[in-house]
């Protein structure tokens, strides 16, 4: 398996099909910025068919959205199958992973604080 992050933001103020920002790589798992602040991410994901993502833990909530295919996850050994459309919370400190029984493209969104006014 290999694994390609492009951690440069998508450009602003610009329409974008989200799904397509993202291409599939033959034995890969791809990321693409397309938000990164102190307070939290937004990247795409994509996952070709037999990868699996390992075993992580973080310390904030973040929420999945499949793009495109359907993903198996694990959180907290518990198995979920999601399809086009479906998305997920990933609890703060929950043990989670992914499995590609077919190729994915998923948005995660991590919020690391409130906003402060």
């Amino acid at each position: 398996m290999s694994t390609q992050a492009d951690n440069q933001e998508l450009e602003k103020e610009v329409p974008h099909i989200i799904v397509e920002i993202i291409e599939y790589v033959p034995n890969s798992v791809v990321t693409k910025t397309i938000i990164k602040k102190t307070t939290g991410n937004v990247t795409a994901t994509s996952v070709d068919t037999g990868e699996e993502m390992s075993v992580k833990t973080i310390p904030f909530d973040t929420f999945i959205q499949i793009i495109d295919g359907t993903a198996q996850i694990v959180i907290n050994d518990k198995r979920y199958n999601l399809r086009l459309g479906e998305g997920i919370v990933i609890p703060a400190h929950q043990p989670h992973s992914f499995n590609a029984a077919e190729q994915f493209k998923m948005i995660s969104t991590i919020i690391k604080s409130g906003y402060e006014y």
